[in-house]
């Protein structure tokens, strides 16, 4: 076992505790361990006859649940077949109403068949992966002290697949998010400029704003999230949307299908650091936030990626191809609100199957996923974003 001793930093430390001296700088090096993936030789050795091999005393095991974290779009497997068919029907026009333009000697035929215009979609496509793990029992079993460590080892192992797995689904609900936000940007802006312009169903936060309020010295996207004038915008321009949505339109969806969406049938999914700047900068001071709130949401720490230093411009942007085939590369997104049947992962199949190995004495599980992602460009789905 390596010993330093720590006489000389321990002097210094004291000193600036007591206040004697300016805070300096520290090698803390020799001090804080930050682990070894295999005890070498010289350090693993005793003190005394520097022959033996150091006892290992407790075994910790990096064994901690990940629950994931984003917003509640996976359904419920479908029960009756592998096709999701959804049928819909257009409003019939009006017409004019006889009974009150009745002419002598004039038949009126009621016997006029009148066809409902109906619709079908199917989403009959699969997204799968699996994960190979091979386990042994004889071969490890000699790196443990007791079978309660052995039995940890292995909960360790299935917890962390089940945690691979658990990041990986979650990053597959965040794509069917993300194409959707992507395709309704494309939809509004096809030539791929939507800087300082806004649509009804990719709305520009930022240019409605400065349009309106800035016109001479405008924010920049940056800027905007800390500016409480604009989350004060911004909270009154979606409250307008959710009560837009809830009536019957067909401008919040790409199709131009009549569609509403209730409040209780709206999801909203909101850029963290958006959602915690306003409760920071804006509600934080104001005698009734309830006010200047921002609509009740589900966040996520960033859209497609944090980056390396999850900087304002890779949370909020997402560069896909998609689902209806478009490059879209867009940043500045905060918010989009979606009707439930407008997208979701569904059909979740999860199963592991094993197979043994008497040869070499080991087994290999297959943990393996089966889903289907969808979006409906027929629901409602609007886009909040600044730039």
């Amino acid at each position: 076992m390596k010993v330093t001793q720590v006489k000389e930093l321990l002097t210094t430390v004291t000193a600036e505790i007591l206040g004697e001296s300016v805070v300096v700088n520290e090698d803390l090096s020799n001090v804080v361990e930050v682990g070894e993936q295999i005890i070498n030789a010289q350090n693993g050795l005793d003190n005394y006859v520097r022959s033996l091999v150091d006892h290992i005393g407790r075994v910790v095991f990096v064994d901690r649940v990940y629950s994931g974290r984003v917003p509640s779009v996976v359904r419920d497997a479908w029960e009756y077949g592998a096709v999701l068919e959804k049928i819909s029907m257009k409003m019939p026009d009006a017409e004019e109403n006889e009974s009150w333009e009745l002419t002598d000697g004039t038949s009126y035929d009621p016997n006029i068949f009148h066809a409902p215009t109906i619709s079908a979609k199917f989403w009959n496509k699969r997204i799968t992966f699996e994960i190979p793990m091979s386990i042994t029992e004889k071969q490890v079993k000699s790196a443990f002290s007791n079978a309660v460590q052995l039995n940890a080892f292995y909960s360790l192992i299935q917890s962390t697949i089940e945690k691979a797995m658990t990041v990986k689904i979650d990053a597959l609900v965040m794509r069917t998010i993300n194409g959707m936000i992507a395709d309704t940007i494309y939809n509004e802006f096809p030539s791929g400029t939507y800087s300082g312009t806004s649509g009804v169903r990719a709305v520009n936060l930022l240019a409605l704003y400065n349009q309106q309020f800035t016109p001479t010295t405008p924010l920049t996207a940056a800027q905007a999230i800390y500016n409480p004038e604009f989350i004060r915008f911004a909270s009154l321009t979606m409250a307008n949307y959710i009560d837009r949505m809830s009536v019957i339109s067909t401008l919040f969806n790409t199709e131009g299908a009549e569609r509403f969406t209730p409040r209780d049938l709206l999801h909203v999914v909101m850029l963290a650091d958006f959602k915690n700047a306003a409760a920071a900068y804006l509600q934080s001071d104001t005698f009734h936030d309830n006010y200047v709130a921002l609509p009740n949401a589900e966040t996520v720490p960033y859209w497609q990626g944090s980056g390396i230093d999850y900087g304002f411009s890779d949370v909020t942007a997402i560069n896909v191809v998609s689902p209806q085939g478009h490059n879209v590369n867009v940043s500045g997104v905060l918010a989009v609100m979606f009707d439930r049947d407008a997208l979701g992962v569904s059909n979740l199949d999860r199963r592991t199957t094993t197979n043994y190995n008497a040869k070499a004495e080991f087994w290999n599980e297959f943990h393996k996923a089966d889903m289907g992602a969808w979006v409906d460009p027929a629901e409602n789905g609007v886009v909040f974003f600044v730039a």
